[in-house]
């Protein structure tokens, strides 16, 4: 991800409302690993279904995807062989809604990222195999050959492309949330941050970049508050109360929330984004592989593919990610540079 500080906020998401995915700690018993309960449901062939068992977090939709065998031919020789395409996803312990979790059935594996991988697998002729493990263990599943590839949002960056190859589906994205009712917008303009006080979480990287917006503001003689908040919880509640104009956070967590949160007294809405890179470079969420094992190119055709014919438009909306859509899949493009990582 864009940082593991940061990792870890996503991953402690939204509590209210989840505790069905700490059931995935259970999954986790025997290890920083688990093959248990990856697929989902009995589809038709030809078919995906997404944001299946999402407990309300997706708009359950069914996409037909079928072989593109011009794509399927680029695959290395042995995966094609095989017939599934392992992939791997670092959601133990506990989980990060709405990206990877346990879905409503309390066992199966569910979320946008898998959902991505069975989509790319479907569009390659392979049987898709999720593997999910803990965030350590999905580069070591991806440097022993246990994992093909990863969909786990992993930030493209140099210092991973010593290692790894990658193809990228989503843009790496921060959002301010407001109440609802709220009429302020960050418009992408720091100096709309002025007279505000914002939560952030400590030590992540939205936080390094909401402190140099304060430290230019308060140059300018302008004033930016920032608190901290043991907790999702108390962070809704301080926001719910008035006492924060705004949580700066993951793009994908704030969607959460926000679709968690519709239709009720404490309804809140998104006022903006940001690059999880900074203003200089949009970063790139990408599908993880290790570094010469000839899966980028089939996987970003894939995807490629699926933004052409619709089914990526319609996998991002189900899961409230429009906002983080790219209009095309890129091998190794531009990642955060070096010492930025």
């Amino acid at each position: 991800m864009r940082t593991l500080s940061l990792r870890i906020r996503l991953r402690r998401g939204l509590t209210a409302g989840t505790a069905v995915v700490t059931l995935a700690a259970g999954l986790a018993a025997c290890g920083g690993d688990s093959d248990a309960a990856t697929s989902v449901g009995s589809a038709a062939p030809g078919t995906v279904t997404v944001g299946q068992l999402s407990d309300g977090a997706a708009r359950q939709t069914t996409l037909k995807v079928s072989e593109v065998k011009s794509i399927s031919a680029e695959l290395p020789a042995a995966v094609r062989r095989r017939g599934t395409l392992e992939i791997g996803v670092g959601a133990l312990p506990s989980g990060f809604p709405p990206l990877a979790y346990v879905g409503s059935d309390q066992r199966t594996l569910t979320g946008a990222e898998p959902d991505l991988g069975r989509l790319v697998a479907a569009v390659l002729g392979l049987r898709p195999e999720v593997k999910n493990s803990t965030w350590e263990n999905l580069f070591v599943g991806i440097d022993s050959g246990r994992a093909d590839v990863a969909f786990s949002n992993v930030t493209d960056t140099e210092e991973r492309k010593k290692k790894y190859e990658f193809a990228s589906y989503r843009q790496d994205t921060l959002a301010f949330e407001v109440p609802e009712k709220s009429t302020w917008n960050f418009d992408g303009d720091y100096e709309n941050l002025a007279g505000r006080t914002v939560s952030v979480g400590s030590g992540t990287n939205q936080e390094r970049i909401l402190l140099t917006w304060k430290a230019k503001l308060a140059k300018e003689g302008k004033k930016l508050t920032v608190k901290y908040f043991q907790d999702n919880n108390s962070t809704y509640l301080a926001l719910a109360a008035g006492r924060i104009d705004a949580y700066f956070g993951p793009n994908p967590a704030v969607a959460y929330h926000l679709t968690r949160t519709a239709h009720t007294p404490r309804a809140t809405r998104d006022a903006g984004t940001f690059s999880g890179a900074g203003e200089t470079l949009q970063g790139l969420i990408a599908a993880t592989s290790k570094k010469g094992s000839g899966l980028a190119r089939p996987v970003a055709d894939a995807i490629n593919h699926l933004i052409r014919n619709g089914q990526y438009g319609r996998w991002l909306a189900a899961w409230n990610l429009s906002n983080e859509a790219v209009t095309k899949s890129e091998t190794n493009p531009p990642g955060l540079p070096l010492g930025n990582s």
